[in-house]
């Protein structure tokens, strides 16, 4: 104990001669506002024109060599005035940033996260580096939380860049492909995360570049970025379409999983929300479904189904994770309580709560692109953010994004008074407690914002008030239009407003007239959050601008943080300290063993975050090169480069395995029962290049020598065949004309590229569900599944080599076709009609699509396929050396 008094002593000691790391960077970034306060009086002295014409001089001096971080201090300086002459308060003061504003827009400029507290202009200070990183004509990407704050971010600032000479923009859900693409070329866009980020998925299934809107990401500033970055990072953006349909066994799940009993043929883990089927409940469970066994052939989907349906039940509750809405399941989102329109869940959970809830089940759907935030993110060249709460999770921004967190001192001192969490045995006590402390400060004048971890609990307590007469409203998910209207009045007089977490983040809480005398706002917690954050957020509702206000949590054993972490550790100290029935407890040992099982589930989250990471990094690399390829495709004016370059590799790939094959004398070869003839391996060769490219070559074109070793021949025999492949290539290219040659090469490549990358996505859909299994076997499954991935990519691109070059050759333009093909790739030719449905703009989430959009209603006709069946025991065409029937022949 003395030591460790020491060392603290020490410690302490040193922070005070030295100031905390935040503390030195801060001070080192002071000067940077001294320079743009420097500037302030001779910026003012410019008339409207001369601030508007400072945009044309700066990019002028940026393409003479000047840097940004040379140009920030008048930059700065510039967007300060615009403020200044052209946004107002509610009170009518002009909006010139304070001093901390412009040491908060320096750290988003240097890329790193400026943690600033609520009712710090966290908005208004978004226009500094947005405006300076705009100089270049890049574009910058502003990315909110909600559609509302993207729009009403963008059209408040918007006088401060108009003024300035620049444009601004807004993508919203509801928006078509032409206005996004407006939009995106604007000098500063607002947006959703999710919305920038199916547009870039969407972006790379489109047949025209022309149709493209995203196309740049140059510098992103991420608002609420704790919410974005690290609450949403666990499920990845997905763009599905319509899979198999098989609803009738989910209802069939869902009968048996209401007969099964927990913890005699299943256990559920609340922590992870999983289910595990005990030996019992497997033999129960086959009986009820009335299969022999769960582990033969076509029923070993089973266990999954019942696994889901048991997790409905049992992990998943309505009006608290879901609402039943117009038939439909609306999911929840668990930090902010606000409806996940358009979202579904994955793995067939949905439908399993759709069959629960006794609805019409949606088909299930096939991943056509996916992303994980985190790696959309990564795609900027440049990246920041800010929120009002970052410290608690500034190991995982290092970690995961490169992005350092600097905490950004208030303009005002804070005010708010925190009271220590109070403590009840029962929820029935607790609640009691709150709607006294509601009622009693109420009674005072005072408004009040109480938060509550869900939609039924907000309704509960709701219903309590209402019995005790206290006016009051009510803002959760299913007030989600109201929600800015609602948050807004929460600071008049007398005011009580219950909000699901936090339901109207990024709307600041204004006191009304005479509050401040009275204490101001305050905020009471009905219990704490699995998140430190979320707890800091709340509590930062209050005391904004120096404003009073006051804080206090009310606990109890029964809450699900306290019941899953914490009951156990709480409960013994509360016994210890002779807690009885109905009486509360403050004490900093209850706090601080809570603040510990907050970390625990917060190291648990951050586990799953970065598990779901390094398995989407192996997608993640071949989802970048296929995708450049593809860009490629659709911006280069002549593909012939790219189709001979894929003969090439095919050309190596096929020759060197026909000609590694054992010479077979002619009197030999023959054909066993249910097996290929053993073929001799040059006549395999001449074989494959008529079945697969119509090539009939003789041995002296092919430059073959039956006397001399095969493998002896193979370099020279692969230029022969790239030659002969080249020579039909520019054949087929003249007969058709290179103009519409093009255009059939650009169908023939973005169709394959989308049709394998589709196929493949789903190959490692079903190898990432059961790779788990493999840690039976003492392998690990993230090594298995990089390894397996990697195979399974590389089988993807062999394959797509020899689909491309075969149809380039075989391919037939008809003249009644050939005024379709010169109006380029329309989405109406494209046969792949789910991929041209989400391509088109709409913004779905694991959703499934329309398969009808942009049909045409006329015949789909510019391409024939004339390549001759492949036989069962035929090499197989994609070239991995396996028998057709073995390979791609597969249940054909």
């Amino acid at each position: 104990m003395a030591m460790s008094n020491l060392f603290g002593g020490v410690s302490r000691t040193l922070l005070r001669l030295f100031g905390s790391h935040n503390e030195r960077i801060v001070k080192k970034l002071w000067p940077r506002v001294h320079e743009v306060n420097a500037q302030e009086e001779a910026t003012k002295q410019l008339s409207d024109e001369q601030l508007q014409g400072k945009t044309a001089e700066f990019r002028d001096r940026l393409a003479g060599g000047e840097t940004l971080d040379q140009l920030l201090p008048e930059a700065f300086a510039a967007v300060r005035e615009s403020s200044r002459r052209n946004l107002k308060t509610a009170a009518g003061v002009a909006m010139r940033h304070f001093d901390v504003q412009i040491l908060g827009g320096t750290v988003l400029h240097q890329g790193n996260i400026a943690e600033m507290l609520t009712g710090e202009g966290k908005t208004l200070v978004a226009t500094l580096p947005s405006y300076l990183n705009a100089l270049p004509e890049r574009g910058v990407h502003v990315v909110t939380v909600n559609d509302y704050l993207a729009k009403r971010d963008s059209d408040w600032m918007r006088p401060v860049f108009t003024a300035l000479g620049m444009t601004t923009g807004a993508i919203h859900s509801e928006m078509e492909s032409v206005e996004r693409r407006e939009n995106y070329a604007c000098d500063i866009t607002y947006g959703t995360n999710n919305e920038f980020g199916f547009d870039y998925l969407r972006d790379n299934m489109k047949l025209d570049v022309r149709e493209q809107v995203q196309c740049k990401r140059h510098f992103a500033i991420v608002d609420e970025v704790d919410s974005i970055l690290v609450d949403e990072a666990r499920t990845p953006l997905i763009i599905s379409g319509p899979a198999a349909d098989s609803s009738d066994k989910y209802y069939v799940a869902n009968r048996v999983a209401k007969r099964l009993n927990r913890g005699q043929d299943f256990d559920v883990k609340e922590k992870e929300r999983s289910i595990m089927l005990t030996e019992a409940g497997i033999e129960k469970a086959e009986k009820l479904v009335g299969v022999p066994s769960f582990y033969v052939g076509k029923h070993m989907e089973w266990p999954h189904l019942i696994e889901q349906a048991l997790r409905a039940h049992n992990t998943f509750k309505r009006d608290d994770h879901y609402v039943v809405r117009d038939d439909e399941i609306v999911i929840v989102d668990e930090f902010t309580g606000r409806l996940m329109e358009g979202r579904t869940w994955s793995e067939g959970l949905h439908q399993a709560v759709e069959a629960k809830e006794g609805l019409k089940i949606r088909r299930e759907n096939q991943t056509l692109a996916t992303i994980t935030l985190q790696n959309y993110f990564k795609l900027y060249d440049k990246l920041s953010g800010m929120t009002g709460t970052a410290m608690t999770e500034a190991v995982e921004f290092d970690r995961i994004y490169k992005l350092e967190v600097v905490s950004i001192p208030p303009n005002r001192p804070v005010q708010r008074e925190d009271a220590s969490d109070v403590v009840y045995r029962t929820s029935r006590e607790k609640y009691h407690s709150i709607v006294e402390e509601i009622a009693e400060t109420n009674a005072a004048g005072r408004p009040i914002l109480v938060g509550t971890t869900s939609i039924e609990k907000s309704e509960l307590l709701s219903a309590m008030l209402r019995r005790r007469g206290v006016k009051h409203e009510v803002l959760n998910a299913k007030q989600h239009e109201r929600e800015a209207e609602i948050i807004t009045n929460a600071g008049q007089p007398g005011h009580v407003t219950i909000s699901t977490n936090m339901a109207g983040r990024g709307t600041d809480i204004v006191l009304g007239s005479g509050v401040k005398e009275k204490g101001g706002l305050h905020v009471v917690g009905t219990e704490r959050h699995e998140a430190r954050r979320i707890d800091n957020q709340l509590r930062g509702r209050c005391a904004r601008q120096g404003d009073p206000g006051s804080s206090r949590f009310f606990l109890c054993l029964e809450d699900d943080l306290m019941r899953r972490f914490a009951s156990d550790r709480v409960g013994e100290i509360l016994k210890r300290l002779g807690m009885k029935e109905g009486e509360e407890i403050s004490h900093p040992w209850v706090t601080k063993s809570i603040a510990r099982a907050q970390k625990k589930v917060e190291n648990y989250h951050f586990e799953i975050r970065r598990n779901l990471l390094e398995y989407d990094g192996v997608l993640n690399e071949q989802r970048e090169l296929v995708y450049n390829q593809r860009q490629r495709v659709l911006e280069e004016d002549d593909l012939s480069d790219i189709i001979l370059a894929l003969m090439s590799e095919v050309a190596v790939s096929q020759v060197g395995y026909f000609l590694s094959l054992p010479v077979v004398p002619a009197e030999e070869e023959r054909e066993e029962e249910g097996e290929a003839p053993l073929v001799n391996p040059f006549d395999g060769l001449k074989d494959w290049l008529h079945r697969s490219y119509g090539l009939t070559p003789t041995d002296e074109e092919l430059g073959l020598d039956r006397d001399v070793p095969p493998t002896d021949q193979i370099d020279s025999v692969t230029e022969r065949v790239l030659e002969l492949y080249r020579t039909a290539y520019t054949v087929k290219r003249e007969s058709v004309g290179a103009e519409v040659m093009h255009r059939v090469e650009r169908f023939i490549l973005l169709m394959k590229f989308d049709e394998k990358w589709r196929d493949h996505l789903h190959a490692l859909d079903q190898l990432r569900h059961g790779i788990g299994l493999r840690s039976v076997g003492q392998v690990d499954p993230k090594i298995a599944y990089k390894q397996e991935g990697y195979s399974m990519f590389s089988q993807m691109i062999e394959s797509l080599r020899g689909d491309v070059t075969q149809y380039a050759l075989r391919v037939e333009v008809r003249p009644e076709d050939e005024s379709e093909m010169k109006s380029g790739l329309d989405e109406a030719e494209y046969h792949h009609e789910e991929i041209a449905a989400v391509a088109g703009g709409q913004s779905p989430v694991e959703t499934e699509q329309s398969t009808n959009r942009g049909q045409s209603s006329g015949p789909r006709k510019p391409i024939v396929n004339k390549q001759p069946k492949v036989g069962r025991n035929d090499p197989c065409t994609c070239g991995s050396g396996k028998k057709y029937k073995k390979c791609c022949g597969v249940g054909a």
